[in-house]
């Protein structure tokens, strides 16, 4: 059975685009133009996902989402305009899943939507690993294993570890490593994701000779098993 996606955006000719796009993919997608009605549909609860728009009539999309943490923990995927910084924090401090930018890619719509079902999906199985070939990661006990040899990490290590692994094959932004493992606020140096890589390559590719995380040159990092 196809993921149904629900897209609350007033913007019709982007929702339409978008709806376009997620159907050519596979899923199933219903819209809604307001808040008000956003809401309603989302109360049904037969939805897998929901690409929320900010600014809605109505209801907006904080609103929304404020309402809908009360009785449900589907996934959401807020849309922002590129410099609301407080829309993007109190969006993830209310419970959305993560957020996009406008204007944006589709192929990063796209990417955000797997990865967000793929968390729900292991939740759901109450699956507490994150497995990427012989690499286990176990959420609950905060371990991590490389065919059954204990490797020990630090909480921020750990923490880096679980984002790329459950985001893996996605590629990921440094900057986006820095905001979803040290937060908006971090202060510190810049090349922090940087260092925090090669502890995690010394630890597991250099340890067992193995090539796990790659770097994308100009865009950031990728965990995968080697081809």
């Amino acid at each position: 059975m196809a993921d149904r996606i629900l897209i609350v955006e007033d913007e019709q000719k982007l929702a339409r685009f978008v709806e376009l796009e997620l159907t050519h993919e596979g899923y199933e997608v219903d819209k809604a133009f307001d808040g008000r009605s956003g809401f309603e549909m989302a109360q049904s609860g037969k939805y897998d996902l929901i690409l929320l728009d900010v600014m809605l009539p109505g209801m907006s999309g904080m609103e929304l989402l404020r309402r809908l943490r009360k009785s449900s923990d589907i996934p959401v995927i807020m849309v922002t305009a590129r410099d609301a910084v407080m829309d993007k924090v109190t969006g993830l401090d209310m419970g959305a899943d993560d957020y996009i930018t406008k204007p944006f890619e589709i192929e990063e719509v796209l990417a955000r939507i797997r990865a967000a079902l793929r968390k729900r999906a292991c939740v759901a199985l109450k699956e507490e690993k994150q497995v990427c070939g012989k690499l286990v990661l176990d959420t609950a006990r905060r371990s991590v294993e490389y065919d059954g040899n204990a490797i020990v990490l630090t909480n921020r290590e750990f923490e880096l570890l679980q984002v790329l692994m459950e985001n893996r094959s996605i590629v990921l932004s440094r900057d986006k490593l820095l905001e979803r493992v040290w937060g908006y606020d971090y202060m510190g140096e810049t090349n922090v994701v940087d260092v925090y890589i090669r502890y995690l390559r010394a630890k597991i590719d250099d340890m067992f000779g193995v090539k796990l995380i790659h770097t994308v040159r100009g865009v950031g990092y990728v965990l995968r098993e080697s081809q």
